[in-house]
C-alpha cells in the first residue's frame, strides 16, 4: 500500500535526521517539524480521515506506532544531550585546586556584639546566669509588675510602641527582672544578666535611636546592700575602661528601685580635669541602678522582709561609644564594612584572620 510506504519512508527519514542532531536547539526544531501542526504526522492524520473505513484501522495503528517511536527517540535523545551538556559544563567549570587561593572578604564581630560578649564574660566570672526576655511584652510585665501602674506619671518617661492595647515592644530589659523571679519556683538566690533590644519612640540622631540595646543585671539574696551594688559596678567599670577609672553615684528615680542611683565614671580622656567629652565636668554618665523596690520583690514571689536585691541597666551603645570612641550611634546600624573592620583587631593591632 502506498500509505504504508509513506510511513516507512517517514520513519527512515526521522532516524537519519535524529542522528545528525548535536544540540538541544536542533532537537527542538526537529520535534516541531515532525510533530507540529504542519508536520508530516499531521498530514498523514488528515489522509487517514479520507481513507476507506476498512483501511483506517490498520493505517491508524501504524501511524500511532510511528508517532510513539518518534516521541520515544526524541525523549531519549534529549536526555542524552542534557547529560552531555552537563558533563561539558562541569569540565569547563572545574576548579583547579592547585591554583593559589583568592583573598575572600571576611566578616567581623560587630562592636555591639563585642561589647555584649565582654560584659557577659565579666559577669559569668562572678557566677551570673545569662537569661533572655521577650521583646514583645505584655503591659503587665513591662510596666505594672515593675511598680508602674496605669496612669502612673513614669509612663510618660518612655514613649512606647504598642502593638495592641495590652502588648507592646518592650521599653526596657527590666521586664526580665519579674520573669526571672517568677520562674524561680524554689525562690533561691538570683544572679542574672539579661541583654537584648528595647524600643522607644524617639527621633534618631547622633545620640538617640528608636531601637537600642540594654543589659539588665539582677541580684536577689539575703542581706544584699548598696555596698554589694557599688562593688559590683566598680569592678565592671574597671574591667571595661581600666583600673584607673573612678565611679560615683548620684540620686535618681526609677519606679522599680528604691533608692535609685545614676552611675558616672571619671572621664577617660581628661582624667577628671574637664574636657569636651565630659562637658567639663570630669564625669561621664554610664548607667542607672538601685535597690529593688519591695513591691517588685513581692510581685516576684520574694518576701521583702527576708530578701533584698539590686538591679542595674546599661545601654550597650553608650558603653561601646565610650569604649571605642564612636560619636554617632547611627554608625552601628549602617553596616558600613569600613567602619566594622576597625573592630576586627586582636591585641597587638593586627587583623584577626581566624
Amino acid at each position: 500500500m502506498e500509505e504504508n510506504k509513506k510511513i516507512k519512508e517517514l520513519k527512515e527519514s526521522f532516524i537519519i535526521s535524529l542522528e545528525k542532531v548535536e544540540n538541544l536547539k536542533d532537537l527542538q526544531e526537529l520535534k516541531i517539524y515532525y510533530l507540529g501542526k504542519k508536520g508530516p504526522i499531521k498530514e498523514l492524520r488528515e489522509l487517514l480521515k479520507k481513507m476507506e473505513v476498512f483501511k483506517r484501522k490498520d493505517f491508524g495503528l501504524r501511524l500511532n506506532d510511528l508517532q510513539q517511536v518518534i516521541i520515544d527517540n526524541l525523549t531519549k535523545k534529549e536526555k542524552d544531550l542534557e547529560e552531555l551538556e552537563l558533563t561539558k559544563i562541569i569540565e569547563e567549570e572545574k576548579i583547579d585546586i592547585t591554583l593559589p587561593k583568592t583573598k575572600l572578604e571576611e566578616g567581623t564581630i560587630h562592636p555591639l556584639t563585642k561589647t555584649i560578649q565582654e560584659i557577659e564574660e565579666i559577669f559569668k566570672s562572678m557566677g551570673y546566669d545569662i537569661v533572655y526576655g521577650p521583646e514583645i511584652e505584655s503591659d503587665l510585665y513591662n510596666f505594672e509588675y515593675l511598680n508602674v501602674p496605669k496612669e502612673h506619671p513614669a509612663r510618660d518617661m518612655q514613649d512606647s510602641f504598642y502593638i495592641t492595647e495590652d502588648y507592646l515592644l518592650r521599653t526596657q530589659t527590666s521586664n526580665a527582672q519579674i520573669r526571672i523571679m517568677l520562674n524561680n519556683q524554689e525562690k533561691t538566690p538570683i544572679r542574672a544578666l539579661s541583654p537584648g533590644k528595647v524600643y522607644r519612640r524617639d527621633n534618631d540622631d547622633a545620640t538617640h535611636s528608636h531601637q537600642f540595646m540594654q543589659i539588665e543585671g539582677l541580684v536577689v539574696d539575703k542581706d544584699i546592700s548598696l555596698a554589694h551594688l557599688k562593688g559590683t559596678l566598680a569592678y565592671l567599670v574597671k574591667r571595661l575602661f581600666g583600673e584607673e577609672r573612678e565611679i560615683r553615684f548620684r540620686p535618681s528615680y526609677f519606679p522599680f528601685t528604691e533608692p535609685s542611683l545614676e552611675v558616672d565614671i571619671s572621664c577617660f580622656k581628661c582624667g577628671g580635669k574637664g574636657c569636651s567629652i565630659c562637658k567639663n565636668s570630669g564625669w561621664i554618665e554610664v548607667l542607672g541602678s538601685g535597690m529593688i523596690h519591695p513591691h517588685v520583690l513581692k510581685v516576684g514571689g520574694y518576701d521583702p522582709d527576708i530578701y533584698t536585691g539590686f538591679a542595674f541597666g546599661l545601654g550597650v551603645e553608650r558603653i561601646a561609644m565610650l569604649k571605642y570612641g564612636i560619636f554617632d550611634i547611627r554608625d552601628f546600624y549602617t553596616n558600613d564594612l569600613r567602619f566594622l573592620k576597625q573592630f576586627n583587631k586582636v591585641e597587638g593591632g593586627e587583623e584577626d584572620e581566624s
